[in-house]
């Protein structure tokens, strides 16, 4: 169930950035130093209520009871899998809901978190995407995900220390909400996460990068590519349509990388459509003169998609062939499969999609 809104007239205060939080106080004559003491309260303290705030005044407080809330999630539904990766299902105030997975890798938890409710750019082999777009999430309910898992893990004594932006929706297509959600959860007053572990997954909206570039130029970039040709790209993915792989690429040899970062190519090898050694061929091409790792994600197969999962032999292969090249590879194991873990697997369980 979630707590978005308890009133219009009220501002989510998980709405704001310190800095925003410092503007609405200022608005309504208070000193800035208490943005500070209530941005700890909220994320370093996990309140959920301006009652709890004890070093502020009571009048204060009060004041804050009549214009602003605190907004929350508490997942619907939890699954958890044979090998620890554990799915969240959140409702939303409006009757939306949407998808959060944890994943134990290597003795450290990485979240992946929701930016949108649905997906408009339509990738062929996304179960998302069939979802279609019904609307943006709001920072608060982004980074409301973080905290509702946060909260969970820290029971059993865990923390989240990495969070990567590649559940349900495409992040650049919702800048606006997820550019102020990002700047929480790496603020020292806010969630306190390293920029060296948020990381940001894009299909490839190409001015949409360089916005991110220019307004959060120290997170990692993620780029979803999954072909080697315009031709086999424009049919699996339509974005590449209107930002080719050229344009693509060029958007990623400008990016600003800090320090020695690279750019994350991820590459959904779909079984007989991009999986060949040619392929692999063709991706050392593309990507030799960009900082880069690549990640060979298997195709997770799932109801009703005419997309198959590549044979352990094209996997290797194709694994080889980069790593003989000293191309830093990760393929990624199916976490999650007997939980549905792939994106949109647990809400298409429990709630069918939509006509298209």
């Amino acid at each position: 169930m979630d707590t978005e809104m308890t009133s219009t007239t009220k501002t989510d205060l998980k709405n704001l950035t310190l800095l925003a939080l410092e503007k609405f106080l200022q608005g309504q004559g208070k000193e800035r130093f208490r943005a500070t003491q209530i941005f700890k309260w909220i994320y370093q303290h996990d309140a959920g209520s301006f009652e709890e705030m004890t070093n502020i005044s009571k009048e204060l407080r009060a004041e804050l009871e009549a214009t602003a809330c605190i907004s929350s999630l508490v997942p619907e539904a939890v699954e958890e899998g044979s090998d620890g990766t554990r799915k969240y299902l959140f409702s939303l105030a409006d009757g939306n809901s949407v998808e959060t997975v944890l994943i134990p890798i290597e003795g450290r938890n990485t979240l992946c978190i929701s930016s949108q409710a649905g997906c408009a750019m339509g990738c062929e082999f996304c179960l998302t995407g069939t979802f279609k777009l019904t609307r943006n999430l709001t920072t608060a309910e982004i980074v409301n995900q973080i905290m509702a898992v946060r909260r969970d893990v820290r029971a059993s004594g865990e923390e989240i220390r990495n969070i990567v932006m590649m559940g349900m929706g495409e992040p650049l297509h919702n800048l606006d909400n997820v550019i102020p959600a990002i700047q929480i959860m790496i603020d020292g007053n806010g969630l306190q996460l390293s920029n060296r572990r948020v990381t940001v997954s894009t299909c490839g909206l190409v001015p949409e990068m360089e916005r991110l570039g220019r307004e959060i130029p120290n997170v990692n970039l993620a780029v979803s590519l999954n072909a080697t040709t315009d031709e086999l790209r424009d049919r699996i993915m339509p974005i590449n349509r209107r930002y080719p792989i050229r344009e693509l690429l060029r958007a990623c040899r400008e990016f600003p990388l800090p320090g020695r970062r690279k750019v994350t190519f991820e590459y959904v090898m779909l079984g007989g459509v991009n999986d060949t050694l040619e392929d692999a061929k063709r991706l050392l091409r593309l990507i030799s003169d960009i900082p880069n790792k690549v990640n060979l994600i298997p195709f997770n197969e799932h109801e009703g998609c005419g997309f198959r999962a590549p044979t352990q032999a094209a996997i290797d292969a194709f694994h080889k062939y980069l790593i003989d090249r000293h191309v830093t590879v990760i393929t990624r194991d199916s976490r999650g499969g007997d939980i549905s873990a792939a994106c949109g697997q647990l809400k298409g369980r429990l709630e069918k999609p939509g006509p298209a």
